[in-house]
């Protein structure tokens, strides 16, 4: 283009403007911080990841990602996983004592979840059922809420169960394979060779609330009693 003399200037400190704008680094992914839980014995159990994202509020609420397929990617691979496709995202409600678990399906639909709480807040917990771990077995467990934006990444091998602390908790997770009839399996919350220290829920009147289970969770088998064989169609 063929400029007039007298507007070069201009120009070439437009031009130079321009140009340094487009050499500026763009931070497109602020890091997530990714927490390695640990067993109640002090042991880091690799695979789950707590996920804390990056929250921006004001007096006028907040505004999070919730999930990011890049930043997620990076996470994971910072941690030595790669990151798996999700297929299905489920969303539940639970009253106050309600105890959802040990969930997990066997090969060939294994699924990982991420979970998080949009409303209330729950307990959290992932049991190790990989045979070849050296933590087989062993669970850790976390806190979520509408508070604290926090989500847990239960990766395939992993048995997963939850307990509402508050009057109400809404609960969404992503999955990475579809839910199976055929292939979904259940611990016991309360196997004593797993141990949980899930919390105890009291009433406004300060009563303890049991655990309030369905009645396939109810009878679900002890860890001990699981196949190493078994397999689903």
């Amino acid at each position: 283009t063929s400029w007039p003399i007298w507007l070069l200037p201009y120009v070439r400190a437009v031009m130079a403007t321009t140009s340094c704008k487009s050499l500026r680094p763009l931070n497109l992914d602020p890091p997530m911080h990714a927490e390695v839980l640990t067993t109640s014995a002090g042991i880091h159990l690799n695979g789950p990841l707590l996920l804390s994202p990056q929250v921006h509020g004001d007096e006028r609420g907040f505004f999070f990602e919730s999930w990011n397929q890049r930043r997620w990617q990076n996470v994971l691979a910072s941690h030595g996983q790669k990151a798996p496709d999700f297929v299905q995202d489920n969303h539940s409600r639970s009253s106050c004592g309600v105890l959802r678990g040990l969930h997990y399906q066997l090969p060939p639909h294994p699924q990982g979840k991420l979970v998080r709480c949009v409303v209330g807040e729950i307990f959290d917990v992932a049991v190790d059922l990989r045979r070849s771990s050296a933590t087989y077995g062993q669970w850790v467990g976390a806190h979520l809420s509408a508070e604290n934006h926090q989500q847990l990444w239960i990766p395939v091998g992993f048995a997963h169960g939850f307990l509402t602390l508050s009057e109400s908790a809404e609960v969404l997770y992503k999955a990475t394979d579809f839910w199976s009839r055929d292939c979904e399996r259940a611990i016991r919350w309360d196997d004593p060779r797993l141990g949980i220290a899930w919390p105890v829920v009291h009433d406004v009147d300060g009563d303890q609330i049991p655990a309030s289970l369905s009645q396939k969770d109810a009878v679900a088998p002890l860890m001990e009693e699981l196949s190493a064989a078994e397999t689903c169609k």
